[in-house]
């Protein structure tokens, strides 16, 4: 996967460099096709970072929540909520007869939704010993 994302974003510059070593002139759409493909290139990067090495970290204090998802390479930006009235309720992910989902934690102002997927018994599970 990461040699896929490698050539998402060498291959805009391999195939200028052909174009321009083949005669032609510089073109402003050179530098559009750079970028769509630098950003294609760099979301790939982030999917299959987090399926490689990607986990979710929650730290609970006594007065606030911090959500960070690690992709292994690079951190995404942390989501802090103060614990006053938190709730936790399941999404349910993919088909029913799965029972897979993931947990959400809200607030009455902010709510963050887990990118992990698990057995929706688990879930149930961890909300009472959060909850408790």
């Amino acid at each position: 996967m990461f040699l896929f994302t490698f050539l998402f974003f060498i291959s805009p510059l391999i195939g200028i460099a052909s174009f321009i070593s083949a005669g032609y002139r510089f073109h402003f759409g050179f530098l559009i096709w750079i970028g769509l493909f630098g950003l294609m290139g760099f979301y790939l990067l982030r999917v299959s970072l987090w399926n490689t090495y990607g986990y979710e970290t929650i730290f609970f204090n006594e007065q606030k929540l911090t959500y960070e998802a690690n992709y292994g390479w690079f951190k995404d930006g942390k989501k802090v909520i103060t614990i006053s009235s938190l709730s936790f309720t399941i999404k349910q992910i993919g088909y029913e007869e799965d029972k897979k989902g993931t947990l959400i934690i809200e607030t009455d102002d902010s709510c963050i939704e887990c990118a992990t997927k698990m057995p929706i018994h688990e879930i149930k599970e961890l909300i009472e010993k959060l909850t408790n």
